[in-house]
């Protein structure tokens, strides 16, 4: 039977928090919240003393950057725990209003430490990094983070513009994504005869029904509309802010200070974008293949119908099933992940169901002592079982992390997809081990549905914020010019293959609201995790203890140094193909099975 959508949510778990602390307004968290205003303060107070910013001359650098970098990693450490407290309350419940005043009041403690994390870079940057590794254990322990903060000090403001830009960060940049998620947060609508919140109606859009799927669209599309104002505010206050901020930093394009940030270049970036641009009419043989399988005889695919499940499934992968095959899947390669992802499931680690209130898509965070908090919108389908293996390599990540000093841990988007893309196809290989006919057709398009996402859908989101920050430059950009922007993207990625699109999109991703350029590392991080399961095949006992070294390293390299430690060279766009050609493959075989 075609695996169906409706989810029982009398089976699915609420994450557990009482193993941090009471509640929001106990004693012990405001305790814990004390513990970091007194260390932020603290911490200012010794970088006076050591005279910790641009230009500054301690009398024994080695030693003031011991100090420094103790008390600095002492103080991120303590705040991970009751940041993510916070969090784990605003982003189940929107309407909680104390969590969003904790949320609130943490964001404007934590105001100094950006200002002091500044003149931290902008005071190691001036250093000789050899010398100073030379003379400092601790510098040697955190070689990655003088060079980076070398390259950060290259591009800062004045000392005084750095510390208003931060001061004013909570109401402005901080302040946009907060409106955003709030805004989409609470907004519903009937399908289905059903009262909704949005993230449901999302998931609709896998619904086996047609109907439904297409009642779904119109509906989304709608509540977007409703809230076109706002959101377009919001996206051009981030963006704009963005804007002014790097040409003061003296950065090229938009695009520079993420290269850094994901610790990449652009050389590598280029060689990745290359070889995507190239592989976008094999996905749209993908998708005509799938519409005709729909019933679409011109080829053509309605966006309504972009995730309709194809083929059918003996299982419901409701969320006891989802969870059982992800820890059995796991076993297959070791038994570490398997019972790492036992005792996630064990402990309450994740939260599950979609509700009002909640906010939607997945993610994972930080917890403490290498435990992690996996929020999720389970509908029972295998795609959403690959999005639980996924969060699961996030926190399987935080465990490999977990011995590494917080300035150590500190892991770019582009290489934070490694382990979560890795265990992602760990599930698609083991549900394709032993399925053939109708089954195999619709794990291949659950595999490729998702990895159509991240090359073809998060190109055109690249495409489309590349456009967004050039016209922004200018002036404010309506509703209806950058709902036009998102249908050119399209367009430029999907070309003929669909019949509609989804002019809304720019509105649904939360990223464009907290960060530039989230899309790219997306892609880095499927193909990347595509080439190092390709090694692991190839050579399974040694590459699984490399593997976890290298995930505990995520911070203390880039990428490219990384990468080399497995045979790949990030800058050669053919290694990017054979990533692409193990997707071609699985697309020719699609194709087969469905003229069947």
């Amino acid at each position: 039977m075609t695996a169906n959508t409706q989810a029982p949510l009398t089976q699915e778990p609420h994450w557990r928090t009482d193993d941090l602390y009471p509640a929001l307004d106990s004693a012990e968290y405001a305790a814990a919240v004390q513990d970091v205003a007194d260390r932020v303060t603290a911490l200012g107070a010794l970088f006076d003393r050591l005279d910790i910013r641009k230009d500054g001359q301690p009398k024994d650098p080695a030693a003031a950057f011991d100090e420094a970098t103790t008390a600095l990693n002492a103080l991120l450490s303590a705040m991970t725990p009751v940041r993510a407290y916070a969090q784990a309350f605003v982003t189940t419940d929107s309407r909680n209003d104390l969590a969003q005043a904790r949320a609130s009041e943490l964001s404007t403690l934590a105001q100094p430490l950006s200002n002091l994390g500044t003149r931290y870079e902008a005071w190691v940057g001036g250093l000789d990094p050899e010398h100073l590794t030379a003379q400092s254990a601790v510098a040697a322990a955190h070689t990655y983070t003088v060079q980076r903060a070398r390259y950060a000090a290259q591009h800062q403001m004045s000392p005084d513009e750095e510390a208003l830009a931060s001061q004013l960060s909570s109401s402005s940049s901080e302040g946009w994504s907060k409106l955003h998620g709030n805004v989409c947060s609470l907004l519903n609508a009937t399908v289905n005869g059903e009262t909704l919140p949005v993230t449901a109606i999302r998931n609709l859009a896998s619904h086996p029904d047609a109907r439904v799927r297409a009642e779904s669209y119109d509906a989304e599309l709608r509540l977007w509309q409703t809230a076109e104002v706002p959101l377009a505010a919001a996206m051009n206050g981030i963006k704009g802010r963005v804007n002014v901020l790097n040409a003061r930093r003296g950065y090229a394009d938009a695009v520079e200070p993420t290269l850094h940030g994901n610790s990449i270049d652009r050389d590598t970036l280029n060689a990745m974008q290359r070889a995507v641009t190239a592989s976008f009419p094999d996905f749209r043989r993908y998708f005509r293949a799938k519409a005709r399988l729909l019933g679409h005889q011109d080829g053509r695919l309605p966006w309504s119908d972009l995730f309709a499940p194809v083929g059918t499934s003996s299982r419901t992968w409701t969320y006891p099933e989802a969870k059982q095959f992800v820890e059995q899947s796991f076993r297959t390669y070791s038994d570490r992940l398997a019972d790492f992802a036992a005792r996630a499931f064990h402990e309450d680690w994740l939260d599950v169901p979609a509700r009002a209130g909640k906010r939607g898509g997945a993610f994972c965070m930080g917890w403490k002592n290498g435990e992690s908090r996996i929020l999720l919108n389970h509908a029972p389908s295998l795609d959403s079982t690959s999005t639980l293996a996924h969060e699961l390599g996030h926190g399987y990540h935080n465990l490999c992390l977990k011995d590494r000093t917080p300035l150590q841990k500190s892991t770019p988007m582009t290489l934070a997809e490694t382990a979560s893309i890795f265990c992602e196809t760990i599930v698609q290989q083991n549900a394709l081990a032993s399925a053939h006919g109708q089954e195999r057709l619709y794990i291949l398009e659950t595999a490729l549905m998702g990895q159509a996402q991240v090359v073809v859908d998060i190109h055109s989101r690249y495409l489309f914020e590349n456009a967004v920050f050039e016209a922004r430059q200018k002036r404010d950009l309506s509703p209806a010019e950058l709902n036009a922007l998102m249908l050119q993207a399209q367009h430029d990625t999907y070309g003929d293959a669909l019949a509609t699109q989804h002019s809304y999109m720019w509105a649904v991703k939360p990223h464009y609201y907290g960060s530039s350029f989230y899309n790219y590392p997306y892609t880095f991080g499927l193909l990347f995790g595509l080439g190092l399961y390709a090694r692991y095949r190839t050579d399974p006992d040694s590459f699984r203890a490399q593997y976890d070294d290298l995930l505990s390293r995520t911070g203390m390299s880039d990428a490219a140094t990384l990468a080399r430690d497995f045979g790949i060279d990030t800058r050669d766009e053919a290694f990017w193909t054979s990533s692409l050609d193990v997707i071609r493959e699985s697309i020719t075989e699609y194709e087969t099975l469905a003229r069947t």
